[in-house]
C-alpha cells in the first residue's frame, strides 16, 4: 500500500502489504463456499473482471502519468482473438495464449509511437485506435458477424481442466480472483523494481532522465505494453466466462468506465484501481435497479471522490491504516 509520493517503504510496511494481500486474496478464496447464491457469484465474477481491466488502465496512469481512453482495444481484442483463432482452427490452449501475446506485442509496436505524445493528445490517440477496431468488427461482418457478435466454440476441455469450470460462477470467480491476486502482486514487485523507479523518474521528469543518460521512450512503451497485457487478460477472462463476444467489448464507454474506476479506487495505488472497480461495479448494478439514469450516479459518485478524496478510496483507507497504526499518514 504505497503511495509514490511517500518514498520507499520500510520492511515491516512491505510485509504488511504482502500479509494484507495474501488474507484479501485467501478471503475471497473461501467466498464461493460461504455464499450459495449464483447471482452474487455472478457479479462478483463480473466485479473481479473489470478490476483486472481496471488495474491496468491505473498502472498505465501511476507509471507513466498518461491517460488512456482506448483500452477497450486491448480487452476486446483479446476476446474476439480467442474467438477467431478457435473458429480458424487453432487448438483453444494456443488461441488462450495468443489472446494475451497479441494485444500485448501490438501495445508495445503502438507505445514506441505513441508514448512520445503526452496529454490530451495521447488520450485522443488511444481513443481513435480503439474506435478504429470498433469499427472494424462492426463492419466486417463476414469476419466477425457484426453487431450480432460471436459465440466462441470452446472444447469440451481446455488445458486439461473442463470447460464449465470456466462458465460456472463459483469456480470462474475463483479463477479471476486469483489472476487479479497475481497481477496486483506482479505489478507491486515491478513498481519496487529498478525499472518501476526508472519509469516513476522519467513521469516525473523526461528531460531530465534523458539528460543524465537514460533512454525514455522504450520504458514508457513497455509500461504502456505492460497494461495492454492486463487488459487483454481480462478480456480473455471475459470470453472464458461468457463464451461469448461483441463489438461493445471494444467500444470507447468500457474505456471510460476503466479510467472511472480507477479514479475512484485511486490510482497512485497498485491495488486502488482493483478497489474502484469492484466499487464501481456494485455502485452500478445497484443504481440500476431503481433508476435508468444510473450513469448520472456514477458521474454524482465520480464528482464527490475527485473533490473531496483526490486520492480515491484507497488513499483514504491508507490514510485511514497509517492512523490507526501511529504513523504519521502521508
Amino acid at each position: 500500500m504505497t503511495d509514490i509520493v511517500a518514498g520507499a517503504p520500510t520492511r515491516p510496511r512491505r510485509m504488511g502489504f504482502l500479509f494484507a494481500l495474501l488474507a484479501i486474496g485467501a478471503a475471497g478464496c473461501t467466498l464461493p463456499a460461504v455464499v450459495q447464491s449464483p447471482l452474487f457469484l455472478t457479479l462478483m465474477t463480473q466485479a473481479a473482471i473489470n478490476a483486472v481491466l481496471a488495474t491496468g488502465v491505473g498502472f498505465l496512469v501511476r507509471q507513466n502519468g498518461t491517460v488512456s481512453f482506448g483500452h477497450a482495444a486491448f480487452f476486446g481484442l483479446s476476446a474476439y482473438a480467442t474467438a477467431l483463432l478457435i473458429k480458424f482452427g487453432l487448438p483453444a490452449e494456443a488461441a488462450i495464449i495468443l489472446a494475451v501475446a497479441l494485444p500485448t506485442l501490438f501495445a508495445l509496436a503502438l507505445g514506441v509511437v505513441i508514448v512520445r505524445i503526452t496529454g490530451v493528445a495521447f488520450s485522443m490517440l488511444t481513443l481513435a485506435v480503439a474506435q478504429a477496431f470498433h469499427e472494424l468488427v462492426l463492419k466486417w461482418r463476414e469476419l466477425a458477424n457484426g453487431d450480432d457478435g460471436m459465440a466462441i466454440a470452446f472444447p469440451a476441455r481446455v488445458f486439461g481442466i473442463d470447460m464449465a469450470t470456466f462458465q460456472q460462477p463459483a469456480s470462474m470467480f475463483l479463477v479471476c480472483w486469483v489472476a487479479l491476486i497475481a497481477v496486483i502482486l506482479g505489478l507491486w514487485l515491478l513498481c519496487r523494481s529498478r525499472f518501476g523507479t526508472l519509469t516513476l523518474a522519467i513521469r516525473e521528469n523526461e528531460e531530465r532522465a534523458r539528460y543524465i543518460g537514460y533512454r525514455t521512450v522504450l520504458p514508457r512503451a513497455i509500461i504502456y505494453a505492460v497494461s495492454a497485457a492486463i487488459a487483454a487478460l481480462a478480456g480473455l477472462l471475459f470470453a472464458l466466462y461468457n463464451g461469448f463476444v461483441s463489438p461493445g467489448t471494444l467500444h470507447w464507454s468500457l474505456s471510460g468506465e476503466a479510467l472511472i474506476m480507477a479514479i475512484i479506487g485511486g490510482p497512485r495505488l497498485v491495488w486502488g484501481p482493483a478497489l474502484g472497480g469492484v466499487i464501481f461495479f456494485f455502485i452500478k448494478n445497484a443504481a440500476g435497479d431503481f433508476t435508468d439514469h444510473w450513469p448520472a450516479v456514477i458521474g454524482i459518485t465520480l464528482i464527490l471522490v475527485t473533490v473531496l478524496l483526490p486520492r480515491g478510496v484507497g488513499g483514504v483507507l491508507v490514510w485511514l491504516g497509517a492512523r490507526l497504526g501511529g504513523r504519521r499518514p502521508s
